[in-house]
């Protein structure tokens, strides 16, 4: 198959509203100290022109509400929306409830008993009337999820789950909270995990804290979500909260990151070109040692080098995204691996290298470089750590190779073999 990352003239267009839109419209949002409450009010008529742009909640099937898109398209916005942390949220496909959105579309894909499932909580979240989180990480189960220890038993009509979650994004404002557990801790983990959804205010639920991290250094509960550290304790949900069939929470999780991936590399995209742009702006304008910035070598350098890495994980990640469209989140496994390592690294070097290039004020927060920064360097961990996506990487491919007998024989024995067949060839050649 022929790569094909073209799109209509129609979706040209909205591409093209977009980049204006997100520069004059959200980026200004930036330079304010905004609560939860004040943000949902001052973007609220900016949702509502996206809305009537058609590209609201663009991740889902129409069946499910959304767009349809596909992931070619849906990478393409991606790489206009991360320019800005605001820009998912103000076209209703931001982390994480955008794949928690896909996560219950999944199951009632798999599982059409769970139709109820639409009405109950997928509305709502296009909606934004309500927020999620996507609890599967531990303290003990980080980059391995087979070592999860939160389990989920069931008694009758009810679930009872106990366990230890953190990093799980969003919890503290959260209405429902997607958990992966332990459902049947006797089969192999790939078949014995499943996915719940319980609401934040269930007894038993705490959330424990947002943990601080760099790009959060304090704490930040009740303001526009962190990564929190949640302990169930003999938490009751009906059974029917059950996301798709029982042993379904590896195979939904899959179909909830693969996709999620090509979202956060084409976003990280968008944050390489904006911090890309400062930097030239800055090597243009800059005038020291005699001439400006843009005319030292060591500059020049850093410019070509910038623009080959992310022109190279352009394509990587647009390529994974048209094979996820052509053959399945599945059959693209090596594909998004390789985007979200390498993909993560161009992020990190291209914010480093302008940070350089501004100097004292690139570390400074006056201007967004600090924070991005600080935020690229997570992004070599979630998602699973870039080493985890390097060994999928290289088990998949040299499962394409077979072992080759080596030569015991010694080296001029072996030359001397091959001298006679040589001249045998000459000979009957003559």
């Amino acid at each position: 198959m022929a790569w094909d990352f073209e799109t209509e003239p129609e979706f040209e267009a909205k591409l093209e509203w977009m980049r204006g839109f997100v520069r004059d419209e959200i980026i200004p949002i930036e330079t304010l100290e905004l609560d939860l409450p004040t943000f949902l009010r001052i973007s609220a008529p900016l949702k509502e022109e996206v809305k009537a742009r058609g590209l609201w909640a663009a991740h889902l099937s129409p069946e499910m509400g959304g767009g349809g898109f596909g992931q070619v398209k849906l990478g393409l916005m991606h790489e206009i929306l991360g320019q800005t942390a605001y820009g998912p949220t103000i076209f209703g496909n931001n982390a994480p409830d955008s794949g928690n959105a896909e996560l219950i579309a999944a199951g009632i894909e798999m599982n059409p008993e769970k139709e109820w499932q639409r009405e109950r909580w997928l509305q709502p979240l296009l909606d934004q009337k309500i927020r999620s989180a996507f609890s599967m990480t531990e303290p003990g189960a980080g980059a391995d999820p087979t070592l999860l220890k939160t389990t989920a038993v069931r008694d009758g009509d009810e679930w009872i789950i106990n366990g230890h979650k953190w990093f799980t994004s969003n919890g503290s404002v959260a209405d429902i909270l997607c958990v992966m557990a332990v459902t049947n801790p006797d089969v192999h983990p790939y078949q014995g995990s499943s996915m719940i959804i319980i609401p934040t205010d269930t007894p038993g639920v705490d959330v424990v804290r947002d943990v601080p991290t760099m790009e959060h250094p304090v704490e930040h509960t009740g303001r526009l979500g962190g990564h929190s550290e949640i302990i169930y304790r003999d938490v009751h949900v009906p059974y029917e909260n059950l996301i798709g069939n029982e042993g379904d929470g590896f195979v939904l999780a899959q179909k909830r990151l693969g996709p999620g991936r090509i979202h956060h590399c084409m976003r990280w995209l968008g944050q390489s070109k904006r911090a890309f742009d400062m930097m030239n702006e800055r090597a243009v304008s800059r005038f020291t040692h005699g001439s400006v910035l843009a005319e030292k070598q060591t500059i020049q350098n850093w410019v070509a080098e910038s623009m080959a890495e992310m022109t190279a994980a352009r394509l990587m990640t647009l390529y994974a995204a048209w094979k996820i469209d052509q053959v399945g989140a599945p059959a693209a496994r090596v594909e998004i691996a390789m985007i979200k390592y390498y993909g993560a690294t161009v992020l990190y070097n291209v914010i480093d290298r302008a940070i350089q290039v501004h100097g004292s004020l690139g570390f400074s927060t006056d201007m967004p470089l600090e924070h991005m920064y600080r935020a690229a360097r997570a992004a070599r961990i979630y998602d699973g750590p870039d080493e985890v996506h390097k060994v999928t990487v290289a088990r998949k491919i040299l499962k394409g190779y077979k072992a080759v007998e080596v030569p015991t024989e010694h080296v001029p024995t072996r030359r001397a073999a091959a001298q006679q067949k040589f001249a045998e060839y000459l000979d009957a050649a003559s």
